[in-house]
């Protein structure tokens, strides 16, 4: 049921009530600077360990280049021997365990 509006001019309620709430820069808070600082470091924190980890990733497989050319010119000493050898000569080359794995690493 609906007030009647007779004699009453303005009828303010709580709804009508102004506030500065919406107008403060969010920016000049200190507590919300020191919140956007926080994560800022945060951040570099984590991209800090992505970067190492990245790098350690092409240590690695900059190893197994070199692992990879030892072998190779290793097997083509072989191929150049047997050319010339009895094939009771050749020796047999056993492979080599590889030092550095990496492996998978899994955190909680």
């Amino acid at each position: 049921m609906a007030i009647p509006r007779t004699n009453i001019q303005n009828i303010r309620g709580l709804q009508d009530i102004r506030t500065h709430s919406g107008r403060v820069d969010q920016e000049a808070t200190p507590y919300r600077t020191h919140l956007k600082l926080s994560y800022l470091e945060l951040e570099k924190v984590r991209r800090g360990k992505e970067k190492e980890s990245a790098l350690q990733r092409v240590k690695n497989i900059d190893a197994r280049f070199q692992e990879i050319e030892v072998q190779k010119a290793r097997l083509l000493k072989v191929l150049a021997k047997q050319k010339d050898a009895n094939p009771s000569d050749v020796p047999v080359i056993m492979p080599q365990p590889r030092l550095n794995t990496g492996g998978i690493k899994i955190k909680y």
